[in-house]
């Protein structure tokens, strides 16, 4: 009973292993990681699929031992999140800096263009026609030639830009300034 009452702070607060090597240790399994990520297509169309989330589940529970053994202390811990934040936050900003990286913020890759498809890039994404009117038809479009472009994004989203999606907006405006007239007059 008295031991459960008994606090190591030691064990707590001061690492067991070199907070360099959890350092070196947390960046190598991060750009692994990233670098395996990256090189996969982009599968799900902006869902998160059950094969990702097996993948997810299996990375953390190998990348956890690779990081840092068998850590027990709360500043390994928060070394190693400081670890993957800066590097999360240092290549999103190499990124930006350099746009030429494409491999860091990948651009968005054309799949429809003006109502066609474009097969190759639904090859390279392992996504099917199928899949792709799916998530049209989810977005309000019915048929294909409906479509002057359509994206697949850096998070796996499609962004569609229909034939009439210029004279929509127009149309919107011209009334949004008809009202804005009518307000001010009266």
């Amino acid at each position: 009973m008295e031991r459960w009452l008994v606090i190591d702070w030691q064990g707590i607060f001061i690492p067991s292993i070199s907070v360099l090597e959890l350092m070196i240790r947390g960046s190598l399994v991060y750009l692994a990681l990233f670098s395996v990520l990256r090189l996969l297509p982009s599968r799900q169309i902006g869902t998160l699929g059950i094969t990702d989330l097996l993948v997810v589940v299996l990375f953390a529970e190998a990348a956890q031992n690779a990081m840092a053994r068998n850590y027990t202390s709360i500043t390994e811990g928060a070394i190693l999140v400081g670890t993957v934040i800066f590097w999360s936050y240092f290549l999103n900003w190499l990124g930006y800096k350099l746009p030429r990286l494409r491999f860091l913020n990948r651009p968005p890759l054309l799949l429809v263009k003006n109502g066609q498809l474009i097969e190759r890039h639904l090859q390279r994404e392992l996504i099917t026609a199928d899949e792709l009117m799916s998530k049209l038809r989810q977005q309000g479009v019915e048929f294909l030639a409906e479509v002057k472009f359509a994206y697949m994004e850096a998070d796996g989203s499609i962004s569609i830009i229909t034939s009439d999606s210029k004279t929509d907006a127009v149309a919107g405006q011209k009334q949004s300034d008809t009202e804005l007239e009518s307000v001010t007059e009266g």
